[in-house]
């Protein structure tokens, strides 16, 4: 009988003007399932994995306790941060006591059948899933300033033929972040919920107001 670890806690980010979470989801629940686990909790948030304060991370980290594992698709969507943000990441992570497991990093995996008994297996699978999270982690951060850059070369070139708009209204936002002001929700909170940033929020209160 396969001796499993903690709890798994899966970490679903979906950027701000990306899609939704459910379709890597469903890749979680089937991976777990063919390993013959499954998730204990789920933590959605539609944020930048170039913020480092993400409310729905930083309770899964405050919820773990020693031995669990920690569950994303992919690398980046646990991190697009700079090395520094990153590596206060990795300290919260395993001061918590949590153990990475990423779809694209095969040698992770075996840390869901890693009991929480075996010191010496377990301290393996840290120190060489540690080097090859680092490198993926810049990687997924070059790949970021990359994209960025080449945005902003296309903007600027937009400007120079003034053919430049700008980034159209998400409509749709805007009306639930009006909704959830007018239900009370402070500025920060209602950004929380949203998965956007403070100025997000704003531009939609004062657009409400001039409209």
């Amino acid at each position: 009988m396969t001796n499993h670890p903690g709890f798994i806690r899966a970490y679903l980010r979906a950027s701000t003007d990306d899609q939704n979470a459910s379709r890597a989801r469903e890749a979680l629940e089937y991976f777990t399932a063919e390993k013959g686990a499954s998730v204990a909790s789920w933590y959605v948030e539609n944020a930048s994995g170039a913020r480092a304060d993400r409310t729905e991370l930083a309770r899964l980290i405050d919820d773990a306790k020693s031995g669990d594992v920690l569950l994303v698709e992919q690398v980046d969507r646990l991190t697009r941060l700079t090395k520094d943000d990153w590596d206060r990441l990795k300290v919260a992570i395993q001061s918590a006591g949590l153990r990475v497991v990423s779809l694209d990093l095969p040698t992770s995996h075996a840390a869901l059948t890693v009991s929480t008994g075996d010191d010496f297996t377990g301290r393996m699978l840290d120190a060489v899933n540690a080097m090859l999270m680092d490198m993926l982690a810049a990687v997924a951060r070059k790949d970021y300033e990359d994209r960025r850059r080449r945005q902003a070369e296309g903007i600027a070139k937009a400007r120079e033929q003034g053919a430049y708009k700008g980034r159209p209204v998400d409509e749709e936002k805007h009306r639930r972040i009006m909704e959830l002001r007018q239900q009370g929700f402070s500025i920060r909170k209602t950004a929380d919920i949203i998965g956007c940033g403070v100025s997000t929020v704003q531009r939609a209160e004062s657009r409400a107001t001039a409209g």
